[in-house]
């Protein structure tokens, strides 16, 4: 009986011992869990200060922009962008000031005139005795057109006349461009006055105009002034069509 109560009190100090084990053994492992835990929840708590500090940084960004603030863009990139936008301004308007010149709304690239596009008619030079005629070619086209050169006289039979020769002071810097109903002038000296065995009396007389490569087909019968003029084939000259009579130039 001694033996069996010895053994059976043996046997529940073992167990004790056993469940005391256990019990330690669940004690540490809830520490340890606990511990991992609170790890686990500290590290977000840890990160979460630096993610709300950056936060509002670029807030403030977006917001300055939105203001009309500075712009995220560098400044370099802004100056370049500005620099290009303001040379292709110029250029477009340059462009547009670079266009074809004109002179009072006529355009300088105007076909020549022909016989055609022209009347002419001849005046007394204010003077006595007559020793020029005044040719007025007014543009009677309806179209701008280019008078070139000078007028090709002929003080008689077209097929014979001799040619009467430009005066080379007289010719203006650039062909006249007439515009519809404008008129050119060119003056003309017929004699040297007076009365010249040499004189013949003009009533009529053929005028031909320049075409660019040459005399142009045609040409125009003018009227004399005054029922006719004394004209001395020997001494006459002709000036070039110019725009108005310029003295000094057209004085010969």
């Amino acid at each position: 009986m001694r033996t069996s109560h010895r053994t059976t009190r043996t046997a529940l100090l073992v167990a004790a011992v056993a469940a005391a084990s256990l019990s330690l053994t669940a004690c540490g492992g809830d520490d340890t869990g606990a511990k991992d835990a609170g790890s686990a929840k500290a590290s977000p708590s840890a990160a979460a200060p630096e993610t709300t500090a950056a936060a509002p940084a670029a807030s403030a960004s977006a917001t300055t922009a939105a203001e009309g603030g500075a712009s995220a863009t560098p400044a370099a990139a802004r100056s370049t962008t500005g620099t290009t936008g303001s040379t292709g301004a110029a250029g477009t308007s340059g462009g547009d000031g670079a266009g074809t010149a004109k002179s009072g709304g006529t355009d300088a690239a105007a076909p020549a005139c022909a016989y055609g596009d022209v009347k002419i008619t001849a005046a007394k030079a204010d003077e006595v005795p007559t020793e020029h005629i005044v040719l007025t070619a007014t543009n009677t086209s309806g179209r701008a057109c280019t008078l070139l050169g000078h007028p090709l006289i002929a003080f008689g039979d077209i097929q014979t006349a001799k040619d009467v020769p430009p005066v080379a002071k007289s010719k203006p810097a650039a062909p006249v461009v007439l515009d519809p109903g404008a008129p050119a002038y060119a003056n003309v000296r017929i004699s040297l006055g007076g009365v010249h065995e040499d004189n013949k009396v003009v009533k009529e007389f053929n005028v031909n105009l320049f075409a660019a490569d040459g005399p142009a087909e045609g040409s125009v019968v003018v009227t004399a002034p005054a029922g006719g003029v004394a004209v001395d084939e020997a001494v006459a000259k002709t000036g070039y069509w110019t725009p108005e009579l310029r003295n000094g130039a057209d004085d010969f």
